[in-house]
């Protein structure tokens, strides 16, 4: 079994931001595995937001948070990190992070097995 719980949401004003946390665990996890960030709008489908390879030197990032958030992890502490900047309302979402089972980089969802229960991020304008 794999555990992934994520931290750090909450309500901040347009411009403002938040860091978001995800702690990986359990005895089928394996430290070195790419992670992802997930959300989802009310209403909309669940979209790509970055990923971060398993030694963490490679990442990509959706266009439409490019320049303004930035993942990170610490092995260590089996936790990846989503600092996000220059917040807008349209990143209002519940933020969900997953874990593949391999150290490349995914974009895809379905190659993530281990998923979160998620964090409400909400925008205000």
């Amino acid at each position: 079994q794999v555990q992934v719980v994520e931290s750090g949401g909450g309500l901040v004003q347009a411009g403002g931001s938040l860091r978001l946390s995800c702690v990986a665990s359990g005895r089928a996890f394996s430290t070195y595995v790419a992670m992802g960030w997930f959300r989802q709008a009310p209403g909309k489908e669940r979209e790509f937001v970055t990923t971060i390879s398993g030694n963490g030197y490679s990442t990509s990032y959706a266009d439409s948070v490019k320049g303004r958030f930035t993942i990170s992890r610490d092995n260590a502490k089996n936790t990846v990190y989503l600092q996000m900047n220059t917040l807008k309302p349209e990143d209002t979402a519940v933020y969900y992070c997953a874990a593949t089972r391999y150290s490349t980089i995914s974009l895809k969802a379905e190659e993530y097995p281990y998923w979160g229960q998620g964090t409400q991020v909400t925008v205000s304008s």
